[in-house]
């Protein structure tokens, strides 16, 4: 039995290790709705993005709640997941520190090549609303518990 006053704390940085492992992360700066930047993705690139209520990212901050939707979509043939998160709600950012892009798309679960993941960025940027694609390191991420469901 704990003590009286001891305080067990979380160890986020060995859970945020182990759900990046492996992980790619893209920022997008494409100024339109989530559903209809998916619905571009759906119909431009034959994806089926669709939204995931269950892994929803909540944030508090400055004693408000706010919900960042994330779209999922799993290649039937691999064990690769795809993840767009929308990066702002109602004035707020899931990552601060990339304000200036609009999605963020993580693939997880197979390993990406660096062929693949350039094609990938490639298709996006032919999607009309599209006016950047890169690739975000995760070690440049400030933030990234954030993005773990």
């Amino acid at each position: 039995m704990a003590e009286r006053g001891t305080k067990l704390i979380l160890d986020t940085k060995s859970i945020t290790d182990v759900f990046f492992n492996d992980a790619k992360l893209l920022g997008i700066m494409a100024p339109v709705k989530d559903y209809q930047f998916c619905w571009h993705l759906n119909s431009n690139i034959g994806l089926d993005f669709r939204v995931n209520n269950e892994i929803e990212i909540k944030l508090i901050k400055k004693k408000r709640t706010y919900f960042f939707a994330v779209y999922e979509y799993i290649e039937p043939t691999k064990f690769l997941c795809h993840y767009v998160y929308n990066n702002q709600f109602d004035g707020e950012y899931l990552l601060p520190e990339f304000k200036h892009f609009d999605f963020l798309w993580l693939m997880k679960g197979d390993e990406v090549s660096e062929e693949a993941l350039k094609e990938t960025m490639q298709i996006i940027k032919l999607i009309p609303s599209v006016q950047l694609v890169t690739e975000l390191k995760a070690e440049n991420v400030k933030n990234k518990e954030h993005l773990v469901f």
